[in-house]
């Protein structure tokens, strides 16, 4: 194993920096700590999936996509670093194919729910989505490579899939929105 922590503060952020991976220091609300930030986020996320009760081929996928994560996570920490590529985000559309083909046509919107697995999918959905706002944001400033947007844009989509997946699963399926539950 590559560096050991042997303490867990430095004090070298009190002054509000950060260091990047590439040594150098940033203010801790810029956008590259944003991006990665939340990224890291969304990676916490799917470990509340996970703490649930999910079928194997879903745990197996989504502690791939949690290892995946934390490559992405560095790729925004470390200027010029490549760690996620087009075949990862192939491999996510390929899951995403595979378990929306035996659901329903949508013919509503969803609303978060459907059971616990299902309803902390869908949290994890959203803190993709602004993993991705953020790294969009990152984007219009620094070099940030077309595959970290892209993976973090299949893997929401995947989220969203993987939700319905697990409200069917539990036996308290999807949550309809009711578009007609106010009369004028």
């Amino acid at each position: 194993m590559g560096n050991r922590l042997s303490k867990i503060y430095t004090k070298t952020g009190d002054d509000g920096s950060t260091g990047l991976g590439d040594g150098t220091r940033v203010a801790k609300d810029s956008a590259r700590v944003a991006a990665y930030g939340t990224v890291d986020e969304a990676n916490s996320a799917i470990g509340m999936v996970l703490a649930s009760e999910v079928a194997d081929d879903v745990r197996a996928l989504l502690t791939t996509v949690q290892h995946q994560l934390f490559d992405l996570g560095g790729e925004l920490c470390i200027p010029g670093h490549a760690a996620v590529f087009d075949a990862d985000v192939e491999a996510l559309e390929r899951a995403l194919d595979g378990f929306n083909a035996d659901l329903p046509p949508l013919k509503d919107f969803i609303l978060p729910g459907g059971g616990e697995a299902a309803a902390r999918c869908h949290l994890a959905r959203t803190v993709v989505r602004r993993a991705e706002r953020e790294t969009v944001t990152l984007a219009r400033h620094d070099a940030v490579r077309p595959e970290a947007i892209r993976y973090l844009n299949r893997l929401s989509d995947l989220l969203f899939v993987l939700a319905r997946v697990l409200a069917r699963a539990s036996g308290h399926g999807e949550v309809l929105w009711k578009h007609e539950r106010r009369k004028a």
